[in-house]
């Protein structure tokens, strides 16, 4: 029961940081000094994509389901399992890819956007 507990906790966690690679950049618009970490998760999540390491999580869930006794994640991993023909069809993955990167962009330029009129608001007040 433990392992299950571990596996769907591994899971979870694997879930979160894939939504926060698509939509961190938005949580910097509350909390601008974060940019940076969203733009590391981003440029990890564009390699994984392109050059398709395997993510630490994997292995960690995978061993976990396996101790607790069900069925590993498939060979292609996290995505494959959970995402592909689930969430959407497998042959759509690269217009997926395309839509997280533009999602990432409009946050990234929005962000510019309101640190711009942040600056801007804070130079005419100033006396």
């Amino acid at each position: 029961m433990v392992y299950r507990i571990l596996a769907d906790i591994t899971m979870t966690v694997h879930f979160l940081f894939l939504a926060y690679v698509v939509v961190g950049g938005f949580l910097a618009w509350r909390w601008p000094r974060t940019w940076f970490i969203h733009a590391g998760v981003a440029v990890y999540g564009t390699f994984n994509g392109i050059i398709k390491f395997v993510c630490p999580l994997t292995p960690v869930e995978n061993h976990f389901r396996l101790k607790a006794g069900q069925s590993g994640l498939k060979p292609a991993g996290f995505v494959d399992t959970y995402l592909n023909d689930v969430v959407y069809p497998a042959e759509h993955w690269p217009e997926v890819q395309l839509i997280a990167a533009a999602v990432v962009a409009v946050s990234w330029i929005g962000l510019a956007v309101l640190v711009r009129r942040r600056r801007l608001a804070n130079a005419d007040a100033a006396p």
